[in-house]
């Protein structure tokens, strides 16, 4: 059963804060794959823990739509795993575009739709806390802009991949630990991995619910090739 939509409200007075959510979807990738070993994590039940006991208005998702033509099977396994996002409550998903440079496929803008709505969704007043999971140091300018219309920010990553101005221009911070995604995956079996490398993005400066979505099933569609399916049992 879909839980009850999340609305602005308060209990026993306390003022609840509407909480929006920002997902780098590339960065968070390989952070998990980096730090945890897998990848295969439940977006329901991980937006549910970062808001805590605030409000969740709506997790956004970023991310490169694959080509089909250069990688059909990518392209099929990303849509499985598109698929189950979409079927995930209250998150929408945002995919951006892709070029070649050599013999690689970069991701393109999709950094620019995220830092967008950021501020478009602040100005608007849709949030009052905005969560940024990424590391990427080229947001500090995008969430000093947020901060300065009376929102707060916070950023949520693993301290090795998290950038020294991202990090201090956050009004705070969720510092990741494998422990923390201890009850987020989506498999309780052993972790998966992806081998291929033929999709990369340029390099960066230095929950159990149905129908919820994971990486599990063609996550690694953002900058990792697919010529053996790209995982290892």
């Amino acid at each position: 059963m879909r839980p009850s939509r999340p609305v602005r409200g308060s209990v026993s007075g306390r003022f609840e804060p509407r909480v929006a959510i920002f997902i780098d979807g590339s960065n968070l990738y390989h952070s998990l794959e980096e730090n945890c070993s897998r990848y295969d994590l439940d977006f329901g039940a991980f937006s549910i823990k970062l808001a805590g006991e605030r409000q969740l208005f709506r997790t956004y998702y970023y991310n490169v739509l694959r080509d089909q033509e250069r990688n059909p099977q990518a392209y099929q396994d990303q849509q499985k795993f598109l698929s189950a996002l979409y079927n995930t409550p209250y998150l929408d998903v945002r995919l951006g575009g892709s070029k070649i440079r050599g013999e690689t496929a970069v991701e393109k803008g999709v950094d620019i739709m995220l830092a967008t709505d950021l501020l478009r969704f602040a100005w608007t007043d849709l949030y009052d806390v905005a969560i940024l999971v990424s590391g990427d140091g080229d947001f500090a300018y995008a969430v000093q802009a947020v901060k300065d219309m009376g929102k707060h920010v916070e950023v949520a990553a693993f301290p090795a991949n998290l950038s020294w101005e991202l990090s201090n221009i956050a009004d705070d911070r969720e510092l990741f630990t494998p422990d923390y995604f201890t009850e987020l995956w989506s498999r309780k079996k052993g972790p998966l991995r992806a081998t291929d490398n033929s999709f990369r993005r340029p390099q960066q400066r230095r929950p159990l619910r149905p129908n919820s979505g994971s990486y599990g099933d063609g996550g690694d569609f953002t900058e990792r090739g697919y010529a053996d399916r790209g995982y290892q049992p």
